[in-house]
């Protein structure tokens, strides 16, 4: 019989030290989907900048998890930040400045690819359907096929 492996927060023991930690096992983790919860200033800009795709979600939004199936079915692996209540507005805000146009405030689920908002479920639904969604992941280097 098999032995479950004990599990590891990589998040929270990288930065505490985490030099145990390995190559394999730090690739193995960039290469997983990355969750996380929002909650001080700064943190979604730099979430955008460092990922491929990022979608940021209310926790337990069926139009959120249909976002994160779609592209996961496409083989993307998007990092997924959770939006507390709280910070909710707060993240509005700061969204509509990464996104640069200033004129509207992206709802949530807010999907940005290659560090520019892509849109909600509408727009990546949209792009599914007439095809232009996979090119534009592959533009931002999230599919290598």
């Amino acid at each position: 019989m098999q032995q479950a492996l004990p599990f590891r927060d990589w998040l929270t023991t990288a930065g505490s030290g985490g030099g145990g930690r390995s190559a394999a096992a730090a690739a193995a983790n960039a290469n997983s989907v990355s969750e996380s919860t929002i909650g001080d200033a700064g943190s979604a800009r730099k979430l955008v900048a460092e990922n491929a795709v990022v979608v940021f979600a209310r926790r337990g939004c069926c139009m959120c998890h249909v976002v994160q199936l779609l592209l996961r079915g496409h083989g993307v692996n998007p990092s997924i930040a959770d939006v507390d209540e709280q910070n909710e507005a707060d993240l509005a805000d700061e969204l509509a400045k990464i996104a640069g146009d200033g004129s509207a405030v992206p709802q949530l689920p807010a999907v940005f690819v290659g560090g520019e908002l892509f849109g909600g479920l509408e727009e990546v639904m949209g792009a599914h359907i007439s095809g232009e969604l996979v090119p534009r992941l592959r533009e931002a280097k999230a599919l290598w096929l």
